[in-house]
């Protein structure tokens, strides 16, 4: 299966949450929508990604752009990482990897020499139409959030 690519329908997915029960990708067609993909609640580049995307979720609602933010943590674990954190984004539990390898982020990584499998940060901007309008892969945190936010920002 090929990476999921700009101009390609966006996967569809159905995952728990922790604080909107379960969601679809396809319940939000006619919204512009982020999926970022995150590889653990509660690190440190992923608590800041998920801070910097709650602080700007104003401006995405504004912008009519919902977010939401899938790792393989499960909803206990989310549930536990928004209280902490005070966070305002939608996050989608993916213990089974289904959305993480449907839209191909699940990667070999490489720390200390030491090789394993995990998420590969990502983010995904998709249109009114359900079509992926902008990939990011391989996030770098700094500044991130508002670069997603001025790309859904010039999506009609």
């Amino acid at each position: 299966m090929s990476a999921p690519d700009v101009g390609d329908l966006a996967p569809d997915f159905e995952l728990e949450t922790d604080t909107h029960g379960t969601i679809r990708l396809s319940d939000f067609r006619g919204r512009k929508v982020v999926v970022y993909f995150y590889p653990k609640d509660n690190t440190s580049g992923c608590t800041q990604e998920a801070k910097d995307f709650s602080e700007l979720l104003p401006e995405f609602e504004k912008a009519e752009t919902v977010v939401i933010g899938i790792s393989p943590d499960t909803v206990r674990k989310h549930a536990n990482f928004r209280a902490k954190h005070d966070l305002k984004v939608i996050l989608a539990a993916d213990p089974e990897r289904q959305a993480i390898e449907a839209y191909d982020v699940w990667k070999e990584k490489s720390m200390y020499g030491r090789k394993y499998m995990g998420v590969e940060r990502s983010t995904f901007l998709i249109d009114r139409e359900g079509r992926i309008a902008r990939v990011w892969r391989k996030v770098k945190v700094k500044g991130h959030a508002r670069e997603v936010l001025d790309a859904a920002k010039e999506l009609p």
